[in-house]
């Protein structure tokens, strides 16, 4: 197994001190025609640092929400943060108000970034946590004066994309960074296994809960996946698409982690579903590496204008957050002339476990693991099955998480002492190597590369007056992987679908919302009373 130089970095802090210096004059981001280098994001992160320290009662170790979508203040308000010695909990800007409360609650966050465009919804929330300090930006906050104000009035009043909302308390994102800029910052200094980031999943099962992600944990990751594109991607030269959440740890990872210790150029995506504006980026743009999942690329090749664009730059093209399929991975060879590499990971794994050689990629499998890493698949006793048996996948690694925040029951049920986690998924090691994932977590949905978990779901349509039993599930759909399916029992026999998606559109995430209902006398249940969601699930496939 081949090994990874740990003692190279002592923190996330020192990769980015050391790029930023290196690359000073090199593009670090670009987003909506206006780029920053390396050294503007040094700079720009100071002040937010210098803020955070100066003008708050923030202290090192406390947890700061960054909700903020692909966008140019999302890199500067995360590595303010970590430069202030805060922790970053990464916060989807989709999320509901009530999955916003329970994420905020359960980190104990003191702190929030969020764009003006959701700041109504932390409105609602903020009496019921302990946010103390809201920094409000808008989209155009780091263009030019004469560009920054037209993007933020179109949003506004053309688009309607900002709800009005009343943080009389907020500071402005461009305030903080401008009086940041006359204050002092005083250097943290960071250990490998001081928490970094709480990365907010569900886990195999469950409610979401933070994975612990140590400076050491990002830090081998970044290794181990540069280890694998290195023989393709140059230092400096190289200009790579980021359409999918920074704010996930798959793009997180990449451009944030791999691309800034490379030096390399991401380009930002803020809304990958306006498909023609995203592929007005990409022909404004030479690229020549694209990270993305399944979804997306068949959405891409199946538009004239993305197939028209040029792609002889293109080395490399990654997938990852689903499973990809053999003919979205062919379609887009023969449009791009570029293989897909498909990686496999999890949140609690920082997040790559495994991935394709890059010279050597095998259609269907998830590759073989990174350097440092060891994987094997158990029977239910925990026993290890040979090579070519399928059982679930163990992974055991620098990069494992060092478990749920506050969560040391559910910690010990998915991390043995001697530090395998254990998936939840099914798969089959060959003999040379390579895995397969031949099925998937334990009743877990899969929507575009974002975990759904039944339990939510069900808790939610459960809490309605008029349910008596009820039961989710992920269906096959051509769109987005899978979408969510839930079979209920009325008590009066008079609810409708329309009733139960209305519902679940005022407490949940958009891509939760079941797709379709269906009203059952009864459910299946095993002789204890639990219902059997594989035989849902099989009778709706």
């Amino acid at each position: 197994m081949t090994e990874i130089d740990m003692s190279r970095y002592e923190s996330v802090l020192q990769v980015f001190d050391e790029s930023c210096a290196r690359f000073a004059d090199r593009p670090a981001f670009t987003c909506m025609g206006k780029t920053i280098t390396y050294g503007q994001l040094e700079e720009k992160s100071r002040y937010f640092a210098a803020y955070l320290q100066n003008n708050t009662d923030l202290k090192e170790g406390d947890r700061i929400a960054i909700q903020l979508p692909n966008t140019l203040m999302f890199p500067i308000a995360v590595f303010g943060a970590l430069r202030a010695g805060l922790v970053v909990v990464n916060t989807n800007p989709l999320y509901s108000e009530r999955e916003m409360e329970h994420q905020f609650n359960d980190s104990g966050a003191r702190a929030i970034v969020v764009l003006a465009n959701m700041a109504r919804s932390v409105q609602k929330v903020l009496r019921l946590t302990n946010l103390k300090h809201v920094f409000v930006t808008e989209l155009g906050d780091i263009h030019p004066f004469i560009k920054r104000h037209a993007i933020n009035k179109v949003v506004k009043y053309v688009k309607k994309m900002v709800p009005a909302y009343h943080l009389p308390y907020a500071i402005p994102f461009r305030k903080a960074l401008h009086v940041g800029r006359k204050g002092h910052w005083v250097p943290t200094r960071a250990k490998l296994d001081d928490i970094a980031i709480l990365q907010y999943t569900g886990g195999t099962t469950g409610v979401a809960k933070g994975a612990m992600l140590t400076h050491k944990n990002l830090v081998a990751n970044m290794l181990q996946a540069r280890g694998v594109i290195d023989s393709v991607l140059n230092e400096g030269g190289e200009t790579v698409v980021a359409p999918l959440p920074m704010y996930h740890i798959y793009t997180f990872t990449v451009n944030c982690m791999v691309m800034m210790e490379q030096g390399n150029h991401s380009l930002l995506i803020t809304n990958p579903r306006d498909l023609p504006s995203f592929v007005k980026e990409l022909k404004n743009n030479h690229f020549t590496g694209f990270v993305g999942l399944n979804t997306l690329f068949v959405a891409l090749c199946n538009r004239e204008d993305f197939r028209e664009l040029d792609f002889s730059s293109l080395k490399l093209t990654i997938s990852g957050g689903m499973a990809l399929t053999k003919a979205a991975a062919e379609k887009w060879k023969e449009v791009t002339g570029s293989d897909i590499a498909e990686g496999y990971g999890l949140t609690e794994t920082s997040p790559v476990a495994t991935f394709n050689p890059l010279r050597a990629i095998k259609l269907g499998s998830i590759g073989k693991v990174v350097a440092g890493t060891e994987i094997k698949v158990v029977d239910e006793n925990g026993v290890k099955l040979p090579t070519g048996k399928a059982g679930e996948l163990c992974i055991r690694g620098p990069q494992v998480m060092k478990g749920y925040w506050q969560q040391a029951e559910e910690t010990a049920k998915v991390l043995t002492a001697d530090g395998w986690f254990h998936t939840g998924d099914v798969a089959v090691i060959s003999d040379d190597g390579y895995a397969c994932i031949v099925d998937r977590k334990k009743d877990m949905i899969n929507m575009s590369g974002f975990n759904v978990y039944p339990n939510e779901i069900e808790d939610v349509i459960a809490s309605h007056p008029d349910v008596l039993e009820v039961a989710a599930v992920g269906v096959p759909d051509e769109k987005s992987g899978e979408a969510v399916k839930v079979f209920i029992v009325s008590r009066s026999g008079d609810l409708t679908v329309k009733e139960v998606r209305g519902w679940c559109k005022k407490r949940l995430t958009a891509y939760k919302v079941p797709r379709h209902v269906e009203f059952r006398d009864e459910l299946p249940k095993t002789n204890v009373g639990k219902v059997l969601r594989r035989q849902l699930r099989d009778e709706a496939n």
